[in-house]
Formats: structure tokens, C-alpha cells, sequence
């Protein structure tokens, strides 16, 4: 098979990353010792997969051998049986090998910049806005990832108008890069007397960060503001100026941040969500550029297009991308969002493998 070869040399990148890590002169260098464990993790699915298909052809040369050597039937009777499992065991290895031989999105392991907005529906978009920030916090803590509030806007009544908060863990933007687009929410909203189903919608988008050699942002194109953080009053009003307020001119693109009491921290973490909002765009004007070649059937270059409605009455979440109906909406709203997370991720590599072979 073709993709032998290259399995060989990953095989063997493998191995030699291994090496390194166990290599004395590297243990005192920190970052390199991150760098290689990262790139370890990246193949070892792959190689995993490699030797499970080196282990089954050598078994079924071994079986040929004895259905075209042996004198005795009952053993070839045995071998024949075997080779019949171990041949469907290869077919569907030699399937998984070609999924994983696909190139991988080289941001996929990074850290996550995520910002909610509340859409059309009044006060229930707010509160519907404010489940989804408490369904992907929970999400976040069942993962074992860490999260950040950067800048968060209350809109009353436990939901929000805005929140922006960064994600931390291996593998983040592979996992939520999906959960960009519109959600929309069917219920009855707490304030309705008369019972009827409301729907209202909310809008996610979900950013790689950026490091510094990706994007380099002028100083001169800057306008940074600094002013005092609001709160709802008493303590939780700042008495000096923390909050900070970056405008980035050539985009008009405004960031701001008052989470932190150091003014410092502050724009510490508006300058890391303006840098990814700048790095994203670049991302956005690539995906469309694929787009005008193929139509993408999981992630659109279209930040406006409705991706998911969560009908509470029924108990319901429907993925459209996807065509995909789950009726446990009880569990996804409280974080268990791995089964439709994987679909979309498999769903994505399907079309992926599909473009690969035409």
C-alpha cells in the first residue's frame, strides 16, 4: 500500500521524538521538552494504528502460510476462519490509517479565545446566551481544561449581553472550532404567562490564539483607553482607572478588558483576544477562499449561519450541518457535549478524505 512509507517515516519521527524526551540534556530545557511532548501526542494515535497494521498483515502471511503448507484440514480449517477476521480487521485499519493520514489543522492544539453574544429575542437571548457560557464552562472543568474570563457584559435575570473568557488545554480549537455560528434556542421563557415557546438565538464564535510570530500588530495603529471598571456598585466598583479599552484603527476592530484589578493584566489580555480576533480574520478570508472551490459541509467561512437549535419542550438538540438529533439536551446544556463534539469532528474528516481521494 502507498501510505506504507509514510506511515514508516512517522513511525520513525516517532520514535526519535521519544529518544529526545528521554535524552538527559534535554531535561533541563523546559519548552523544548513541551514542544516535543506536544508533537509525541500529535502521532501517537497514528503510530498506534501502524503497529496494529503491521501485527495483522504479518498474522494473516502467517495464516496463508499455513492454509498453502499444512497437510492437516482442521488447521487450515482454523487458519481460513481467522484470515476472514483478520482480513475485515485490516480493511478497517487501512480505512482509519487514511482518516489519520489526513494533514492535520496545524492550529487545532492551540489555546481557544471563545466569545458569546446575545442575539435576537430580547431578555431570553440574554439568558440563553448565559447557558451557553455555563454549558462550555462545564465542559471546560469535565475536560480538565482551564478557562479565563477576559470581559463579561450582565443583562439581568442570570444571563448576559457579552462574554469573552480563553480556553486552555490540549486540543481546544480541534474540539470547539466547530461550535462557531449561530444557536438557537425554542422555549418557554420564564416571563411568559401565557405558555407559548419562544425562540430567541445566540451567537458563538471560537478564535485560535495567535502567537506573536503569526501576528504582528503596529503600535502606531493602536488607540488604547483607559477608564474606570464598572460593577454593580459598593466594592465591586474600582476606584482607579484598570479597565482598559484597545481600538485597532486600520480594522475599527475595539477590545476591551476590566476582569483583572491590575491595569497591567487588563491589557495583558486585550491585546491576546485583539490578536487572535486579527489572526481569525486572516482564517475567515483563507475558509472562504476554500469555500469558493468546495462548500464545507461542518465549518462555513459564514459566522452568520445558524448551526444548532436546542428545543428544551422536546428535550432536543439538532446539529443542521450536519443533520444530526440528539434528545438528550438535559445533558449537553449541563457540559456533556463529547458525542456531538466527535460527530462533527468525524463528519469533517469524512468530507476531508472525500476531497483527498477525488
Amino acid at each position: 500500500m502507498e501510505f506504507i512509507h509514510k506511515l514508516k517515516e512517522i513511525k520513525t519521527k516517532f520514535d526519535k521524538i521519544n529518544e529526545q524526551l528521554s535524552d538527559p540534556e534535554n531535561l533541563s530545557d523546559q519548552e523544548k521538552l513541551i514542544k516535543l511532548s506536544k508533537e509525541r501526542s500529535s502521532l501517537e494515535e497514528i503510530v498506534e494504528a501502524y503497529n496494529s497494521y503491521m501485527s495483522v498483515t504479518k498474522n494473516i502471511s502467517e495464516n496463508e502460510e499455513i492454509v498453502n503448507s499444512s497437510d492437516d484440514e482442521e488447521l487450515i480449517e482454523m487458519a481460513n476462519a481467522e484470515l476472514e477476521e483478520l482480513e475485515t480487521k485490516k480493511e478497517n485499519l487501512e480505512e482509519k490509517i487514511k482518516v489519520l493520514l489526513i494533514p492535520k489543522d496545524p492550529n487545532d492544539d492551540k489555546d481557544v479565545i471563545m466569545e458569546i453574544r446575545a442575539g435576537t429575542g430580547g431578555d431570553e437571548a440574554g439568558l440563553f446566551a448565559g447557558d451557553l457560557f455555563r454549558m462550555y464552562s462545564r465542559y471546560v472543568e469535565i475536560k480538565g481544561w482551564k478557562q479565563e474570563l477576559i470581559d463579561v457584559n450582565d443583562s439581568g435575570q442570570g444571563g448576559i449581553k457579552e462574554a469573552v473568557f480563553s480556553i486552555s488545554g490540549q486540543g481546544a480549537y480541534g474540539e470547539l472550532k466547530f461550535e462557531s455560528g449561530v444557536h438557537r434556542v425554542q422555549r418557554v421563557p420564564a416571563t411568559e404567562a401565557s405558555g407559548r415557546v419562544h425562540t430567541s438565538a445566540a451567537s458563538v464564535v471560537v478564535m485560535p490564539e495567535a502567537e506573536d510570530v503569526q501576528i504582528d500588530v503596529d503600535p502606531n495603529e493602536l488607540r488604547i483607553d483607559v477608564y474606570r471598571a464598572g460593577g454593580a456598585g459598593g466594592q465591586n466598583v474600582n476606584k482607579v482607572e484598570t479597565a482598559i479599552r484597545i481600538t485597532h484603527i486600520p480594522t475599527g476592530m475595539v477590545v476591551q478588558c476590566q476582569d483583572e484589578r491590575s491595569q497591567l493584566k487588563n491589557r495583558q489580555k486585550a491585546m491576546k483576544v485583539l490578536k487572535a480576533r486579527l489572526y481569525d480574520l486572516k482564517l475567515q478570508e483563507h475558509n472562504k477562499e476554500i469555500a469558493a472551490t468546495r462548500k464545507s459541509m461542518v465549518k462555513s467561512g459564514d459566522r452568520s449561519d445558524k448551526i444548532r437549535t436546542y428545543n428544551f419542550p422536546q428535550n432536543r438538540v439538532t446539529d443542521h450541518r450536519i443533520g444530526v438529533t440528539l434528545y438528550n439536551l438535559s445533558e449537553i446544556i449541563e457540559g456533556k457535549l463529547d458525542d456531538l463534539i466527535e460527530k462533527l469532528i468525524i463528519a469533517d474528516r469524512t468530507e476531508k478524505l472525500k476531497v483527498e481521494q477525488e
